[in-house]
């Protein structure tokens, strides 16, 4: 007689909670096994460890044809002077501001590529 998952889980159901512990303690033991650690199937993948990234850094790789308007950028988001701002710039490719927000590194990268620059978010 051939017993399917559905029917044992229906007797379990109606097994007290310490023979269900007992139960689960047996078979940790004949299967060598320990209930803490998660299933890799495809009804239950295992959750990804890694930790979601944070903070974000911005590099502008090229400056495009419309210079003043990227130096206008820079200043405003970085909070250098026009000097600086103008040397930022004439070095790229550069890291124009780190450890960000997504949201901020998103929003300056829009408007340097919607001035013409090519910039990218790490």
């Amino acid at each position: 007689m051939s017993i399917n998952k559905e029917e044992i889980l229906h007797k379990i159901s109606e097994m007290p909670v310490k023979e269900i512990m007992e139960l689960i303690s047996m078979i940790e033991k004949k299967f060598n096994i320990s209930s803490n650690i998660p299933l890799n199937t495809a009804d239950n993948p295992i959750e990804s460890t890694k930790e979601e990234k944070v903070s974000f850094n911005v590099k502008l790789q090229t400056i495009g044809s419309n210079k003043v308007s990227i130096i206008k950028i820079i200043r405003s988001t970085t909070g250098l002077g026009l000097k600086e701002s103008k040397d930022l710039v004439e070095s790229a490719p550069t890291i124009i501001k780190e450890n960000i927000t997504k949201e901020s590194a998103e929003n300056i990268c829009k408007m340097l590529i919607e001035s013409g620059a090519t910039a990218e978010i790490n």
